[in-house]
């Protein structure tokens, strides 16, 4: 078995694509922060791309980890040299892998916060990119202010030379490279916020803000902060990931990368200091982003809300298992083209319709077998950006918001922490201690769930939605998910 590296990476199996390109050669032009599977089944893919054409080869990345949990991403891609696998699994069970180098280097911040900025702060350096998660940007979900109590933002402040967090980290870049008189480098957002740029703006302004120097002024006046929309299934890589690669390939990569073979990138033409040709890879640069980040954020992101909880509470572990089932098939089509689609503009090269059915075929696949449980983690950041718009716009339209409400109701019925067995769930969000406490205490007071304002804003002052809610969260207690699902789709609720 070959432990992957670059001293293997040439005895590898011929039925595994490597780089083609010299990555001696490379430089790095992208700081990274959150390399997760995300980032490597698509911004690092992409780049990987353009670098297998003779492409972009100085704009190789250095990824940052910045939580305690990235220290074992950093382990495994200095033992790997930057290397990974990635595995593309098609419906049918075909298996496309490629070892991806454009990873240059990594560094965890914690260990030395002042490589980080340097390395941000060298003129190579051009553009910041951000998969952080839909929390990592410390505004308020309903308010959308920043949150500057979080302790870890207040030591940042207090002791700047030694930031903690990515605010902190960025902020001092920004600021070395002013002193040194280095253009800024542009902040690329690539999560799912809409106009995730835009949140990152104001997010770093805001921090900036509050070191209480002129330094926000500059960021607010001279960094730009791109608009992107980013999609690609990638599920937690699991051991049994590890052997199949072992098995197929005959190596030993200690963190390889599964997804499905549908990948897009809409990315707003926002740069001030240079960007890789990624039009030449499949990246569909445009002027204005927000018509696809709409369309996924309200179609995908909230259809994964939607089948994660009602499917937990059912029985299912796996999203194909959910998405096979013709109950929950129908459920979610008529949640996107009753209640989504009504929310959207015309989005341009693509058909609404089609790509609602085509995501029910993606998320059907079973090869790539992603856990209901990851759709269901972290609820409290994802339901406000990307469910809670849809029931607001319907609510002032006049129009449908019997479905999106229901999932509103499964989340709280999960986040009761019980399921219908009896056994546990284990709730896996920021305000999970709050959440469960508000949900257990729904059998005597109907709307405990939605009275929390930091999560539902002014909901509860809407008399269609608390119905609707009450409704179906009734049906949840008294009959199940199943049937209270069966009831949704067949219009007897």
């Amino acid at each position: 078995m070959l432990p992957l590296n670059a001293e293997t990476l040439r005895h590898l199996p011929d039925g595994l694509a490597v780089p083609s390109y010299d990555r001696g050669a490379l430089s790095t032009g992208i700081v990274h922060f959150g390399v997760g599977g995300f980032h490597r089944a698509h911004q690092a893919m992409y780049l990987d791309r353009l670098m297998n054409e003779g492409k972009a080869l100085d704009w190789a990345i250095c990824g940052v980890g910045v939580m305690p949990a990235d220290r074992r991403m950093q382990q495994v891609l200095d033992a790997q040299d930057g290397l990974y696998t990635l595995v593309v699994k098609a419906p049918d069970g075909t298996l496309d892998a490629r070892v991806i180098g454009s990873i240059k280097e990594y560094l965890f911040a914690p260990d030395d916060p002042e490589a980080v900025i340097e390395k941000m702060a060298s003129p190579e350096v051009r553009i910041v990119s951000l998969t952080v998660t839909e929390g990592g940007y410390n505004f308020n979900a309903v308010t959308g202010e920043f949150m500057a109590g979080n302790k870890d933002i207040q030591h940042d402040l207090a002791q700047p030379g030694l930031p903690r967090t990515t605010f902190g980290l960025i902020t001092a870049a920004v600021q070395r490279r002013r002193e040194r008189g280095l253009p800024p480098f542009t902040i690329m957002s690539c999560d799912n916020i809409q106009g995730n740029g835009d949140a990152a703006r104001r997010s770093f302004v805001a921090f900036a803000s509050l070191r209480g120097d002129d330094l926000a002024s500059y960021v607010e006046s001279s960094v730009l902060f791109p608009n992107s929309m980013v999609d690609r299934i990638t599920p937690v890589t699991t051991d049994d990931d590890r052997a199949e690669v072992a098995k197929h390939f005959g190596i030993e990569d200690g963190w390889p990368v599964v997804c499905e073979p549908f990948t897009q990138w809409a990315l707003e033409d926002s740069f001030g200091n240079g960007r890789p040709p990624w039009e030449d890879a499949g990246v569909q640069v445009v002027p204005d982003v927000e018509p696809y980040e709409l369309m996924k954020l309200r179609l995908l992101n909230a259809s994964h809300q939607a089948l994660c909880y009602f499917g937990y509470l059912s029985g299912y572990r796996l999203v194909h298992d959910v998405t096979r089932d013709p109950v929950f098939a129908k459920f979610l089509l008529t949640y996107m083209e009753k209640e989504a689609e009504p929310t959207l503009e015309p989005v341009p090269g693509i058909d609404l319709r089609e790509y609602q059915h085509q995501l029910i075929d993606r998320f059907s696949n079973a090869q790539v077998k992603d856990t209901v449980a990851r759709l269901c983690a972290e609820s409290s950041d994802r339901i406000p950006k990307w469910l809670l718009p849809v029931i607001r716009h319907n609510l002032d339209a006049g129009g449908d918001i019997l479905l999106s409400t229901a999932v509103v109701a499964s989340w709280a019925r999960y986040a009761e922490g019980v399921d219908e067995q009896g056994e546990p769930i284990e709730i896996v969000d920021g305000l999970r201690d709050k959440l469960t406490a508000a949900a257990r205490r729904q059998h005597e007071n109907p709307v405990a769930f939605i009275e929390d304002r930091e999560v539902f804003g002014d909901l509860i002052e809407s008399e269609r939605f608390v119905s609707a809610y009450r409704s179906v969260l009734a049906s949840l207690h008294s009959r199940g998910a199943k049937a209270t699902l069966d009831a949704l789709v067949s219009g007897s609720l």
